[in-house]
């Protein structure tokens, strides 16, 4: 498996865990195209290096997560708000399911509720599993590029259209896995985002 090393963090509405150390991440296809990247956190300031991700039998909680891409091939991304657990750090939209919501229904609500837009047409692309100390999720990352209305920053969060490498920083450990994804179509060879050294595999310092 791939490590990420450095200070990694990734919260977002449904959970917040830190880690200073090494994540490990694996990633193998669950569907034709699609890929799922497991990371397995031992608490709040540390990462089990030796863990077995597949180890884990609880059953995730749901997360929609958007990937919205525009005209010009660029990425949103948005911030952690000021006051709020790790401000500053740049991730994609989305949140938890709510009971009965199907996974376009869960993105369709969440990037109305924090973006005060409405999308079109939901592509799934790919997952990932988080193993935090305390639940386990599945992000279920899905490509967007049609929306209606202006951008609305609901939750005085800031947004920055991107694309290959990622000019903002620092980027949570848990998007990094999604510049991959993106490198790889692409056939990009160089850093996706500030202290990511490809010569190092899917290593990166936040």
């Amino acid at each position: 498996p791939s490590r990420v090393r450095g200070k990694s963090l990734w919260c977002g509405r449904w959970s917040v865990a830190r880690a200073v150390g090494v994540w490990r991440i694996s990633l193998h296809a669950t569907t034709p195209g699609a890929k799922v990247a497991e990371l397995h956190l031992l608490d709040h300031t540390s990462v089990d290096t030796n863990a077995d991700t597949s180890a884990d039998t609880r059953t995730p909680v749901d997360v929609a997560v958007g990937v919205l891409i525009d005209g010009q091939g660029r990425f949103l991304l948005t911030s952690r708000p000021s006051g709020k657990v790790y401000a500053g750090y740049w991730e994609f939209p989305g949140g938890k399911f709510e009971p009965g919501e199907t996974l376009e229904q869960a993105l369709r609500r969440e990037l109305q509720e924090e973006l005060g837009i409405t999308i079109g047409a939901v592509q799934p692309w790919n997952e990932e599993l988080v193993s935090y100390p305390h639940a386990r999720v599945r992000l279920h990352f899905c490509k967007v590029f049609e929306w209606q209305g202006e951008f609305e920053m609901r939750e005085a969060q800031n947004m920055a259209w991107q694309e290959l490498p990622v000019q903002v920083h620092p980027v949570l450990p848990g998007t990094v896995p999604v510049l991959q994804w993106f490198a790889s179509e692409q056939g990009f060879k160089s850093a996706t985002h500030q202290g990511h050294d490809p010569s190092h595999g899917d290593q990166a310092h936040d």
